[in-house]
């Protein structure tokens, strides 16, 4: 079926479609053309709890430091910048964001009304014009840009729509495809925009992603607890990390670690022995910090110990020797 254009007249079609008539000619048509103009450009105040979700989702992060710094700029200065909406097409008397996402976010939390422009657009129209807005702020990371692409494919746009949508050229929508789409959104959610990491370190991660055991580390450390209190460049790093590191192997030359632990039977340290010498393992529990302070002085009078026990062993050996 052949998508509508990217704006619609002011006013649904009807079932029964009048026939055409003629263009009002001079000062009349002007009127009439400047009036409509002046209508798709009105600023309205709108009840945030009357707008609905619609498009696709081209933020990853949606509650950080700039989302905060944004909500309070709106309670200091009010907004100052419209949003784009279209009447909900299920619902009347709703409506449904076309872009402005993260400024109906804060105007929602602070309770204050929604300063918008309404326009008659289709779904084809919306997702251009969400790229677009986006693409002109110039505030989208390379992942949020690659994941929207993504979603545009996933929803049967064609290339040449995508690359409308984002400003680009069709190789560069090539490339950003093969990001988009090696990655599934919820994964994405996690790492977050990760506003720092551009497309060569995102196309080394897709490369791990071959691995399966590469991704499954990397999925995993995603589950841990602190893992969300890293910020989003972090986060990257983290799984990267992770999906890059080699997992260690108990070979028959790799002895399994002995554990240590205390008298209530909490393991403190691991320790591994092989013909290279002697690994010790401690655990990210403060401990480890007291540890590395002190290392030097425990080391030493471990040593001298070591030494002076293999010295009263030597003595009594040879005492022994003697007296046969």
């Amino acid at each position: 079926m052949a998508r509508k254009g990217i704006l619609m007249g002011g006013s649904t079609a009807r079932a029964e479609t009048p026939p055409p008539r003629r263009a009002p000619q001079g000062a009349v048509g002007a009127l009439q053309s400047s009036l409509t103009k002046l209508q798709e450009s009105a600023v309205q105040d709108i009840d945030p709890s009357l707008i609905d979700d619609a498009g696709l989702e081209d933020r990853l992060t949606l509650q950080d430091a700039a989302q905060d710094a944004l909500k309070d700029s709106l309670a200091a200065y009010g907004q100052q910048v419209p949003v784009l909406l279209r009447p909900h097409a299920m619902k009347p008397g709703r409506f449904e964001i076309v872009y402005g996402r993260r400024r109906l976010r804060a105007l929602k939390a602070l309770n204050m009304t929604v300063k918008a422009m309404v326009r008659q657009l289709d779904d084809h129209a919306l997702v251009l014009a969400q790229g677009q807005e986006n693409t002109a702020r110039k505030d989208l990371s390379f992942i949020e840009k690659a994941s929207f692409a993504a979603q545009m494919q996933a929803a049967q746009y064609d290339r040449q729509t995508i690359a409308a949508a984002l400003s680009m050229d069709l190789p560069m929508v090539s490339r950003m495809l093969k990001v988009g789409t090696a990655f599934e959104l919820p994964f994405l959610r996690v790492i977050g925009a990760a506003p720092g990491i551009g497309r060569d370190r995102w196309m080394a991660l897709v490369a791990l992603f071959d691995d399966p055991t590469a991704k499954s580390r990397a999925v995993t450390v995603t589950r841990r607890p602190d893992f969300t209190g890293l910020d989003s460049d972090a986060r990257f790093e983290e799984v990267f990390r992770r999906a890059e590191q080699k997992p260690e192997t108990n070979g028959p030359n790799r002895p399994a670690p002995r554990s240590i632990a205390t008298s209530d039977g909490a393991v403190i340290a691991q320790l591994r022995k092989t013909n290279k010498g002697l690994t010790l393992t401690v655990p990210a529990t403060g401990f480890d910090d007291w540890l590395a302070a002190h290392a030097e002085t425990l080391l030493n009078e471990l040593h001298d110990r070591w030494t002076s026990n293999r010295t009263e062993g030597n003595a009594t050996e040879t005492e022994a020797r003697d007296r046969t």
